[in-house]
């Protein structure tokens, strides 16, 4: 019998690694993909191991590229949607105005979609994850920096030149520490997986954290894991760190609900793993503060789709956009 399922594929794109993925249209993953993106190796190497990877999941899943009706790529940086052009983007170095849809459009003669990286994953909470059934949701991802993605009346909104999203970005601390995009007492400096290593190593100079320590062998720099790690052994500073790095969650969530009211907000990334130190703080403090009639309703909930949402998101833009 012939096979007349729709098949798509999906790539997402990090600073140092990437992700493919062969799906069908209900996000069943047939086959994936993972090796380091090296995208300080330039534009052209990038791109070849992007197509290169797709092509190792399509034989992964006994498919040819022929067989697919489109590919969907979640990008960082600040994506130009309806044109696919990424104008830059912090952790694709020497990337400017690069256009990235017509580029790989060209490589794999197909057609390609190209979102947001925070965007893409909202996307695929929304459709096959936590936010099923919901219209209204917001969706962080908090890891080595926080991103987020913005869901309005069941559709991704990217406000008016794809920058909207920037969650970490938000100042929660007037004249807090230093943040990667120059500005004081951001999100991202403050509750972040780096930030909280950078916080870390700062107890640690002090002679602080000694269980934190324990874990640590010679030479090696702390990271979010390891003091979250540390806190669920009983260190209390370690404990005391991902508490105010939750607290400071909190306080953006509640303006984040009060401006967007949604019924939904998920959570996402590394740093959520290390579970209620982390969360019950920032749970505490965006109810707290949120106002009575956002609040009403609410629900705060982990993501359910790992490092998986982005690609799986862009397997949801493909399959609305193309057809099952």
């Amino acid at each position: 019998m012939p096979d007349d399922r729709a098949y798509f594929g999906a790539i997402d794109l990090g600073g140092t690694k990437l992700l493919s993925i062969v799906a069908t249209a209900d996000g069943q993953v047939l086959a994936r993909d993972r090796r380091p993106s090296e995208t300080s190796h330039g534009l052209e190497s990038c791109l070849a191991r992007m197509e290169a990877s797709l092509r190792a999941a399509l034989a992964g899943a006994g498919l040819s590229l022929g067989q697919l009706r489109a590919v969907g790529i979640a990008s960082p940086g600040a994506v130009d949607v309806a044109r696919g052009i990424v104008p830059d983007a912090p952790q694709l170095p020497g990337w400017r105005d690069v256009p990235l849809r017509d580029l790989m459009a060209e490589r794999l003669g197909l057609p390609v979609a190209v979102e947001n990286d925070a965007t893409a994953a909202a996307i695929g909470e929304h459709v096959f994850g936590a936010g099923r059934g919901s219209r209204y949701m917001l969706f962080l991802t908090i890891s080595t920096g926080i991103g987020g993605g913005i869901i309005i009346d069941g559709r991704p909104y990217h406000g008016k030149s794809g920058a909207a999203g920037e969650m970490g970005h938000v100042v929660v601390l007037a004249d807090g520490p230093l943040c990667g995009c120059g500005t004081r007492g951001c999100l991202e400096a403050l509750s972040s997986g780096t930030a909280i290593a950078r916080q870390a190593r700062e107890l640690l100079a002090r002679g602080k954290a000694p269980g934190l320590a324990h874990l640590l062998e010679d030479g090696e720099a702390p990271t979010a894991r390891l003091v979250a790690e540390a806190a669920a052994r009983g260190d209390a500073d370690c404990l005391a760190l991902l508490a105010q790095a939750g607290r400071y969650l909190g306080i953006a969530l509640a303006g984040y609900v009060n401006i967007f009211d949604p019924e939904l907000v998920v959570l996402g990334g590394g740093v959520v793993q290390a579970g209620e130190a982390f969360l019950a703080p920032a749970r505490e403090n965006m109810y707290a503060l949120a106002l009575a009639q956002p609040r009403r309703g609410l629900r705060l909930a982990t993501g359910e789709l790992g490092d998986e949402a982005g690609a799986l998101g862009m397997i949801a833009t493909l399959s609305a956009r193309y057809g099952a």
